[in-house]
């Protein structure tokens, strides 16, 4: 095979990659939508923010037993795919064995935190449920180390499928919540099963375990550690201070909010980690060349992260109305509101932690992020029981503690940076990012109540030209989105990861 011949198959290879990518992120966001709607209104407010926080808990659990593991063993599968078997054999050992030591323990934090008997044993079953679909992903480690991102995307869409069907089939039995969990344990063992038959297409041999390859896993994944762990804390605390410090419907108004929260970060997750590459050769190659690539992907994150801001505080009501229903979350749409302005500097901030992690600066952002964390949870502290009792929603005060600790990340990333990195270039296209903003919301303030879908449509078409009209988006931006669609990566790295992973469940990172 000649150079160039190899050259095209990569770049073939790559960009199948990212197609998978975005479909099985589309997909599965699409079916969570439906399943979060489901949920919402077959149990009604109390009920959901039971499983919202029970679901918290188990997500906050898995972290642990993760340990760092996943981005560990794509790393190295990548590099010696014989080793596949081995790694992988090791893993899904130490995930069993660690999801049996965290299981009961978290049962006991939520009976120490003054939860009720049912609920701590509704986060004792719900790790429980959860570990067969979260050993099905373990073989998603190897297919994407194998760069074939299609097995690892079937699994992840064959679960939600069949959990949205059983969860439908159960509640309208009458089971509620009890169904739903038995609904996880069977689509997390039909995954698994699929994963298992989908396996023997990369695997190199029988699935084994190894002492020194676990010492490997358990050492290697502890490095990555801290950044994750410190990353999937905040929503665990949120979710804990909000039930403490505001009523049951609190919870579930909240829970209902950041769902639609999750899968609106999709985009700049993904954006992101398309660019990582860029950026990771630039920052190779010269401070001059990773500046101008920094800039370049800082101006469709901009333009994303304000529509998305504008989008979310324009229709945030429609939105709660039509996946969960006005009538019993409507408050969720006023937590929507407040948390729009937090778009705008999360997306940034996405963005500028792959810069960083391209740069070899993860640590540094760690200590950022734990920053924010304690400016968050003080935060929350004060204002949920001031919100709960001026407007009866203690939610608005988690999102606005958020916004508000974001700006903490926001200022270590651009302090980490090299200087002269952003520019006054940057500036320049932040303002018009404002403008555009602010002219689209003027256009909405002028027109009469329109319906859903075509004040939908007059919003995009009028921030994008706005946005033309200012500047804000170039000619050579569409050139790199097109660019950076067909050179998106088989294995995005933690951060991004991360990332993915909030859109379905909780935010990090």
């Amino acid at each position: 095979m000649t150079e160039a011949e190899a050259a095209g198959r990569e770049h073939g290879t790559v960009a199948r990659n990212a197609f998978y990518l975005v479909l099985g992120q589309a997909t599965t966001t699409a079916l969570a939508i439906v399943f979060s709607a489901a949920l919402g209104r077959t149990l009604g407010v109390r009920d959901f923010g039971v499983y919202f926080l029970i679901a918290s808990f188990s997500t906050f659990a898995y972290v642990l037993v993760d340990w760092g593991q996943q981005f560990y063993v794509i790393r190295e599968v990548a590099r010696a795919p014989e080793r596949g078997s081995e790694l992988l054999g090791t893993a899904l050992v130490l995930r069993t064995v660690g999801a049996a030591l965290v299981a009961i323990p978290s049962g006991l934090v939520a009976w120490a935190l003054g939860y009720d008997a049912s609920t701590c044993w509704y986060s004792v079953a719900f790790i429980a449920v959860s570990l067969p679909f979260f050993l099905a992903q373990s073989y998603g480690m190897v297919s994407r180390g194998r760069d074939r991102m299609g097995l690892d995307a079937a699994v992840s869409v064959v679960n939600k499928i069949a959990l949205l069907a059983l969860a439908l089939a159960l509640l309208a039995l009458g089971t509620r919540l009890p169904g739903v969990l038995v609904a996880q344990a069977l689509a997390g063992f039909l995954a698994l099963a699929l994963a298992t038959r989908l396996y023997r297409r990369v695997a190199t041999g029988p699935l084994r375990y190894s002492p020194r390859a676990a010492r490997e896993i358990l050492a290697g994944g502890g490095a990555l550690f801290i950044m994750i762990a410190a990353s999937n804390v905040q929503p665990y605390i949120d979710v804990v201070i909000l039930s403490k410090l505001a009523p049951a419907d609190a919870v579930g108004w909240y829970g209902a909010a950041k769902n639609i929260l999750g899968t609106m970060l999709a985009p700049a997750a993904l954006l992101s980690a398309a660019s990582f590459p860029r950026l990771t050769r630039a920052a190779a190659a010269s401070r001059d060349s990773f500046r101008t690539e920094a800039r370049a992907a800082l101006r469709p994150i901009l333009w994303l992260g304000t529509l998305a801001a504008i989008g979310t505080f324009l229709f945030a009501d429609d939105a709660i109305s039509i996946v969960y229903g006005q009538r019993h979350f409507g408050p969720s749409g006023m937590i929507l509101k407040v948390y729009a302005p937090g778009f705008f500097l999360l997306f940034i901030d996405v963005l500028l932690g792959h810069a960083l992690l391209a740069l070899g600066r993860s640590t540094a952002l760690s200590v950022a992020k734990v920053a924010s964390l304690v400016v968050s949870t003080a935060l929350e502290v004060m204002l949920i029981p001031i919100f709960q009792q001026r407007t009866g929603n203690g939610g608005i005060g988690v999102v606005a503690a958020f916004v508000a600790s974001e700006v903490v990340v926001f200022g270590g990333a651009i302090f980490l940076l090299p200087r002269g990195c952003l520019g006054f270039g940057v500036g320049i296209d932040v303002a018009r990012a404002l403008g555009s903003a602010a002219l689209t919301l003027l256009l909405f303030r002028w027109m009469p109540r329109l319906p859903f879908l075509l004040a939908l449509f007059i919003c995009v078409v009028g921030f994008l030209f706005f946005s033309l009209a200012l500047g804000l988006i170039r000619r050579t931006d569409a050139q790199l989105f097109r660019a950076l669609l067909r050179t998106g990566q088989s294995a995005a790295p933690p951060y991004s990861a991360a990332m993915k992973r909030s859109s379905e469940r909780i935010p990090v990172e």
